[in-house]
């Protein structure tokens, strides 16, 4: 009886190890779908140098080399104004026209100095004819010479103030453009009078197809800054969108209330996006020292206090691993632990592959 019990516990036995157990190919039983193939995007792990960043706050101003203020030559009356803030103008083009005195009394000028010139050249041809007719002398003609090239360089003068002045007709002064650019200041309008000694400009014309940020870092933070450093800008006007300089100058003298030191980053100016008076957010990046794995930042997955990467090795393996992340930059997170250069990890829509393999 005992030898018959026996029997039936081993095929019990070996009944038991014949069935059904979990195998390590049901363990990976999970697969990624063609269409989950198409919506994750896979990266693979590099080794960088550790970075960090500044983030200072800054404005847009004009490249100085590359604007020019215009002032009025005379004073008088402003008739018209002829373009607007914001306005893009050609060299020579017309500003503003100024109904002025000094103008007038500058076209009195050249008319007297036009008619000199006439009476000395006639007075000329008499000397030379009486000469010829020795009704007068040598010295005579010479005198007459003289007084010729007196009227001319007085008229010659008086011609090159008048360019220079632009007047035109009836007393007008123009003011023109000195160069091709944006109106980024304006500082007159119609009907206004203008000192002959005034000392404000009326436009300030700037090229912006360059521009500048001046940005204020903080004494604490001067010994990571150098020239040639990138810089990444961002504007309230365009959110969304970064723009792309280098820092090109460090000023040597802090202010003296705020303790900061300012730095210029120049950047093209595409699309003319950027103008003047601007406020802007400055990211200065600098390297720590050392190197790390790094993955993309969309890729760390944050659950019960630990961080986590979808690990790809082929659709139907995928493992979920715990990684140390020392700090996301950007769009990078440096790994301490967890991860290999050359692996490769899921940083698109890894959450759904996660929630799938861990739920």
């Amino acid at each position: 009886m005992k030898t018959n019990l026996v029997l039936l516990l081993g095929c019990l036995s070996i009944l038991g190890s014949c069935g059904p157990k979990p195998t390590q190919e049901e363990a990976k039983a999970f697969m990624l779908s063609d269409t989950m193939m198409h919506r994750i995007k896979i990266d693979s792990v590099t080794t960088q140098p550790v970075r960090s960043e500044l983030t200072l706050v800054g404005k847009v101003v004009a490249d100085e080399n590359r604007v020019i203020k215009v002032f009025p030559l005379v004073g008088g009356s402003v008739e018209e104004v002829d373009v607007e803030l914001g306005d893009f103008v050609h060299k020579g083009q017309k500003l503003a026209s100024i109904r002025s005195g000094e103008v007038a009394e500058l076209e009195r000028e050249s008319i007297q100095a036009q008619s000199d010139l006439l009476l000395a050249e006639k007075n000329l041809r008499v000397a030379q004819d009486l000469f010829e007719t020795k009704l007068t002398s040598q010295r005579e003609v010479v005198a007459a010479q003289k007084e010729v090239e007196k009227a001319q360089a007085e008229a010659t003068r008086v011609k090159e103030v008048s360019r220079i002045y632009g007047i035109g007709k009836a007393s007008m002064y123009t003011v023109k453009a000195p160069i091709d650019g944006y109106v980024i200041e304006k500082n007159v309008n119609r009907d206004m009078q203008l000192r002959s000694d005034n000392a404000d400009n009326l436009f300030t014309i700037g090229q912006i197809s360059e521009v500048w940020v001046l940005a204020n870092v903080n004494e604490s933070d001067i010994r990571r800054v150098r020239i040639g450093m990138d810089a990444s800008i961002q504007t309230l006007s365009y959110p969304d969108e970064l723009f792309a300089g280098k820092v090109d100058k460090i000023y040597t003298v802090l202010d003296p209330n705020t303790k900061a030191m300012t730095v210029r980053i120049r950047l093209q100016n595409r699309g003319i996006k950027l103008r003047p008076e601007m406020h802007a957010t400055v990211t200065l990046r600098y390297e720590d020292g050392g190197q790390l794995a790094t993955v993309p930042a969309g890729a760390v997955i944050f659950d019960r206090s630990k961080h986590y990467v979808m690990v790809f090795r082929s659709r139907s393996d995928i493992e979920t691993r715990e990684v140390n992340v020392l700090k996301s930059l950007g769009n990078l997170a440096y790994v301490q632990k967890g991860v290999r250069t050359g692996e490769k990890v899921i940083s698109r829509n890894q959450l759904l592959v996660y929630n799938a393999l861990n739920n």
